[in-house]
């Protein structure tokens, strides 16, 4: 019998994956994934077969990678984490006698975290405005939780093209429960060569530049910027003194 590695590759740079995800991949004799995501690890994939598709085929890949792992090794592929808005579930759902692992990977709102500086330092919380899989009043009513909740708020999935509004909507929404100073971080492709990131507040807030490689975090009534660091901090009074 082979062996089904569910492998969270994390940002999408080689040098920010973990040992354990580089070492399933390697025992690993065929690597299943979206077809842009197979590309982020190349460099690893060399001698292996590849099976690839393209957005919206997440079922079609877990049923051929289980079918596969009845006799082979295969890794199935997500970038972050793959138990955070990755493969892990939807495997899990549909194995039935294959041997599965979850290989734990580095997820977007860690990666963004560490380029802005200790944003999650306190309580936070991650939700996905895309709609595919969560119909949106149920997003918003989550967002508006969040926000009474006073947790920090990692956005995924910000914005497309067929959401255009979400995001703007959702931060109205979390505006009602923050102050108008409250840092808002946009970071694009963290951890990847394209990296970028911009930093607001809702006073100036602005989402042109927002997309689907974009993470959006929004801090809680104690967060602040110092010296263009974001920082939430978890009240180590002593610290200050």
């Amino acid at each position: 019998m082979g062996k089904l590695y569910v492998v969270g590759i994390g940002p999408g740079s080689i040098n920010n994956m973990t040992i354990r995800a580089i070492k399933a991949i390697e025992e690993s004799e065929v690597i299943v994934g979206y077809t842009k995501y197979i590309e982020l690890i190349k460099p690893l994939l060399k001698g292996k077969e590849i099976v690839s598709t393209g957005m919206k085929k997440e079922e079609d890949r877990c049923r051929e990678a289980l079918r596969i792992a009845r006799d082979k090794t295969v890794a199935i592929i997500s970038t972050g984490d793959a138990g955070i808005y990755g493969m892990a579930g939807l495997i899990l759902e549909m194995k039935t006698e294959e041997n599965v692992e979850i290989i734990p990977g580095v997820t977007a709102a860690n990666s963004a975290a560490s380029i802005l500086g200790a944003p999650l330092m306190h309580d936070s919380c991650n939700i996905s405005l895309s709609d595919l899989m969560t119909p949106y009043e149920l997003i918003k009513k989550r967002v508006e939780k969040a926000a009474q909740g006073d947790f920090v708020i990692s956005l995924y999935n910000p914005k497309s093209k067929g959401r255009s509004l979400y995001l703007k909507e959702c931060i109205e929404i979390i505006k009602n429960y923050r102050k108008e100073d409250t840092p808002i971080a946009v970071v694009r492709n963290a951890l990847r060569e394209e990296q970028s990131f911009a930093l607001y507040t809702f006073k100036n807030f602005d989402d042109s530049d927002v997309d689907m490689f974009s993470i959006v975090i929004i801090g809680n009534s104690t967060s602040y910027y110092k010296e263009n660091m974001f920082i939430t901090p978890r009240g180590y009074r002593g610290a200050l003194l």
